[in-house]
């Protein structure tokens, strides 16, 4: 199964693609899309739309993993930060691709055993689960951690299945 990582944001969206199964899975892509605050809001959410729209054509993904962000602080930063959530469910949405939402502690427990994990043990979950040696983006970081942990509940679901039947 091939899923897309997608760490929502306005001036930082990061996306992580990953391939495989709960058990192994691999690294295709990841990338932070910047957009600058110079930017009028209508192009900034175009070049998000046009860049996420482009890596569902490209790797074809079976789901896309998004971090559910509920609660905001600052009004502002949450009203931006939707604008951008917004846009990539629509581009998922014209590419018929499902997507499925994990809040951060669902993907602490995922992938470190314990949803008060902190960002720096998720960032060396992420590393040794597909074997990467660079330092990347934390927003690439969390959008590889999305995904892993998207292959970690579909496995949960389907072994959940199989003991229904």
């Amino acid at each position: 199964m091939i899923v897309l990582g997608i760490d929502p944001g306005l001036a930082n969206l990061g996306l992580g693609i990953v391939e495989g199964d709960a058990r192994r899975a691999r690294h295709l892509y990841h990338i932070c899309i910047i957009t600058e605050s110079a930017w009028i809001m209508p192009r900034r959410l175009m070049y998000l739309h046009g860049e996420v729209t482009r890596l569902l054509q490209e790797f074809q993904p079976e789901a896309v993993a998004i971090e559910d962000q509920i609660l905001r602080k600052q009004a502002d930063v949450a009203f931006k930060v939707g604008q951008a959530f917004g846009v990539v469910q629509l581009a998922c949405a014209q590419a018929g691709v499902p997507v499925h939402t994990y809040g951060p502690m669902q993907v602490k427990q995922a992938l470190v055993g314990t949803g008060r994990a902190d960002k720096a043990q998720v960032e060396y979950m992420v590393k040794a689960s597909l074997g990467i040696r660079e330092v990347f983006n934390n927003h690439a970081a969390d959008a590889l951690a999305l995904a892993l942990t998207h292959l970690a509940s579909s496995a949960m679901k389907e072994r959940v299945a199989a003991a229904v039947r």
